[in-house]
């Protein structure tokens, strides 16, 4: 019996919260999944600080007496739904401040943690699971929320120390990521080119009143988006995977409802951004997007097979080719 292609691969997914997973890189996650890989979705923090935001669960006594145990919950059905192995990686919830967040933040949560302390637990997950390609957010954290941006700084110092043999040898043997990868699916040029063919089209863009948002975002920082991965076809599996967060997604809401059908549309691919490229090949050109297709390309298997530099992706099928089970549901995920 023949193997599937990408069996020997591991890629780790490290995320802030129980949910992200799910909005960002999810179907890519999926597709991966599906074909041999291994897929570890490491969560930073256990979501305690998130709110209820499903007016359904408001008054439930479950979630508002124990939301940290519910969200652990959720968070088993949604890696299920992904095909993907989870592990928790231990830190608090820092909340959401309105202000300072080196002030306001409480202590002890996830980014209050010193980055050579909170780093310990994920370079051991490293050098236990051995991934080839991590993903995680850039240094702005994709958005504006603590955790997201410590959740960058700390995955960057693990994979640094996960590499050094001197580094916390009780940790594990070393072992060095072939590549990272930061997630994009919030990048400006995806929403604002959505905005565009809707109207184009003569549809009604959900995205008006966002567009100076997403041109702000784009102009604190150059996104890159290097590598375009064609997953359309596990768009209901990523979003059955967000639905299993019923504390924080809304499945009558609106905005985010309309988002993901645009995306579906207009824009059916995820895009990551190439952060980190020890493999042997040509450097890419960091002026030019959508140069890859694989996040595995060019990577060594562990028995010294290589992935070739194209990657051996499969794109997905038209979109009119698609079931109708792949018809995106409504939700609202207002922690993105």
């Amino acid at each position: 019996m023949t193997s599937l292609p990408y069996h020997g691969l591991r890629l780790l997914a490290v995320h802030a919260h129980p949910d992200d997973e799910s909005s960002k890189g999810a179907a890519t996650s999926a597709k991966y999944a599906s074909l041999g890989a291994r897929v570890l979705i490491a969560t930073m923090t256990g979501g305690e600080a998130g709110d209820i935001l499903n007016p359904a669960l408001l008054q439930s006594p479950k979630a508002s007496r124990d939301i940290a145990g519910l969200r652990r919950e959720e968070m088993a059905t949604a890696a299920a739904a992904l095909g993907a192995e989870h592990v928790w990686v231990g830190h608090v919830d820092s909340g959401l401040p309105d202000g300072d967040f080196d002030n306001q933040t409480p202590p002890g949560c996830f980014y209050r943690v010193p980055d050579e302390v909170a780093m310990l637990p994920l370079v051991h997950i490293i050098r236990t699971f051995r991934p080839q390609v991590v993903t995680t957010y850039d240094e702005l954290g994709g958005y504006p929320h603590p955790d997201h941006i410590k959740n960058h700084a700390v995955t960057m110092a693990a994979v640094e120390a996960a590499a050094d043999a001197t580094s916390h040898p009780e940790l594990g043997e070393p072992w060095q990521v072939q590549k990272i990868y930061f997630n994009q699916d919030l990048s400006a040029k995806k929403w604002i080119t959505i905005h565009e063919k809707m109207l184009e089209s003569g549809l009604e863009s959900p995205f008006a009143d966002h567009l100076e948002d997403f041109k702000k975002r784009d102009n604190q920082r150059h996104n890159w988006l290097s590598t375009r991965i064609s997953c359309s076809e596990f768009f209901s599996a990523r979003d059955r995977a967000l639905l299993s967060h019923a504390t924080q997604i809304d499945p009558e809401g609106g905005f985010f409802s309309a988002s993901r059908k645009a995306a579906r549309t207009y824009w059916p691919t995820e895009e990551f951004e190439l952060a980190l490229d020890l493999t042997d090949r040509e450097p890419l050109n960091r002026e030019l997007d959508f140069q890859e297709t694989d996040l595995f390309a060019a990577v060594t298997f562990d028995d010294g097979r290589r992935v070739p530099d194209e990657g051996m992706l499969p794109d997905s099928p038209a979109a009119d080719d698609l079931d109708a089970d792949s018809a995106v549901p409504t939700e609202s995920d207002t922690r993105v």
